[in-house]
C-alpha cells in the first residue's frame, strides 16, 4: 500500500508536482486567452462569470499552487504536492461511491499516450465492482479544429477508456491515439447514448474536452488537469465539475502507476491483473 509520504515524495520525484515541466509562460497565456473566450482554451466550458487574467491567477493559485505573483511571468509553473494529494482523495471517494452505486461511468482521454493506463485501471476496477463502463458511438466520426485545419477523427476505446484517432493510423483496439482538447468527441458519445436510450453516465472520468464538456451538459464529472489548463479548475469553481486533481499530465506514462494504485487503495477497488 502507498502512503501518503510515499505518494507526496513519488509526486516530486517524477514532477508530477513540485516544479513541473510546463512553463510559467504556457500558463499565462492559458490564462489570458480564457479571459479572452478562446475556445481553444475553453475546452467546451461556457463560464458564468467574467474571469479576468488576474482571477485566473487567483484561483490556479489556490487549487494549484502556482505563483500569485503577476510579475512571475517565466520559468518552470508549480504545484502543491498537498493540492494534488487533497485532490486524489476526494477523487477515490467519488470512484468510491460511484462503485457503491453501481453507477454506468464514461471514461474519456485527450491524453492517451500518457495517461490511458490510469483510466484503464480505473475502468477495470468498476467494472469489477459491478459497474457497466459505457462505451458509446465507437467508430463515430469527429470533425476537430486542428493546427491543420478541420480533420476527420473517429471514436474508439481502448480498456474501456474512449480516445481519439485519425482513420486509417492504427486498427481499432489499439493503444495510439491523437492528443486533443476538443468536447466534441464527449458530445458525440453523450448524443449516440441518449438516442440510443440511454443508459446515460452518472460519471465521466478523463481530462481536457471530456471533463468540461459533459460537465458543461450537466454531467457529473471528475479529472486531471495541468497548470496551463484553467477550464476544468473554472468548472470545478462554478459546480460543473465535481473534482479536479492538479497535476502534470505529460509525464511518463509509468508514472501514473504509483497514482493508480493510491486511488485505488483509497477508494477501496481491485483491478485485475489483465487492467494493469
Amino acid at each position: 500500500m502507498l502512503s501518503t509520504g510515499a505518494l507526496r515524495a513519488h509526486l516530486l520525484a517524477a514532477r508530477l508536482a513540485g516544479p513541473v515541466a510546463t512553463s510559467r509562460e504556457e500558463s499565462l497565456r492559458s490564462y489570458r486567452l480564457f479571459a479572452a473566450r478562446d475556445p481553444r482554451v475553453l475546452l467546451g466550458l461556457e463560464p458564468e462569470r467574467n474571469w479576468g487574467e488576474g482571477d485566473l491567477l487567483g484561483l490556479m493559485a489556490r487549487k494549484c499552487g502556482v505563483s500569485a505573483d503577476p510579475a512571475h511571468v517565466s520559468g518552470p509553473d508549480e504545484i502543491d504536492p498537498e493540492r494534488t494529494v487533497a485532490a486524489l482523495d476526494a477523487f477515490a471517494r467519488r470512484l468510491r461511491a460511484a462503485a457503491g452505486a453501481r453507477s454506468p461511468v464514461l471514461f474519456g482521454t485527450g491524453h492517451p499516450h500518457r495517461l490511458l493506463g490510469f483510466y484503464a485501471c480505473l475502468a477495470g476496477a468498476l467494472s469489477a465492482a459491478g459497474c457497466v463502463v459505457l462505451t458509446p458511438a465507437r467508430g463515430a466520426a469527429v470533425d476537430i479544429v486542428t493546427r491543420f485545419g478541420v480533420r476527420t477523427h473517429t471514436i474508439d476505446y481502448v480498456r474501456g477508456v474512449a480516445l481519439v484517432r485519425e482513420p486509417g493510423v492504427r486498427r481499432p483496439g489499439s493503444a495510439t491515439g491523437v492528443h486533443t482538447h476538443s468536447p466534441l468527441p464527449v458530445r458525440v458519445a453523450l448524443g449516440a447514448l441518449a438516442e440510443a436510450g440511454g443508459p446515460l453516465p452518472e460519471l465521466v472520468v478523463g481530462d481536457h474536452g471530456w471533463v468540461c464538456g459533459a460537465g458543461q451538459l450537466g454531467v457529473e464529472t471528475i479529472g486531471l488537469a495541468d497548470t496551463d489548463d484553467p477550464a476544468l479548475f473554472v468548472a470545478e469553481a462554478e459546480g460543473l465539475v465535481s473534482v479536479t486533481v492538479p497535476l502534470d499530465d505529460a509525464v511518463r506514462a509509468a508514472f501514473y502507476r504509483p497514482l493508480t494504485r493510491y486511488v485505488l487503495n483509497r477508494a477501496s477497488l481491485s483491478a485485475g491483473q489483465e487492467w494493469l
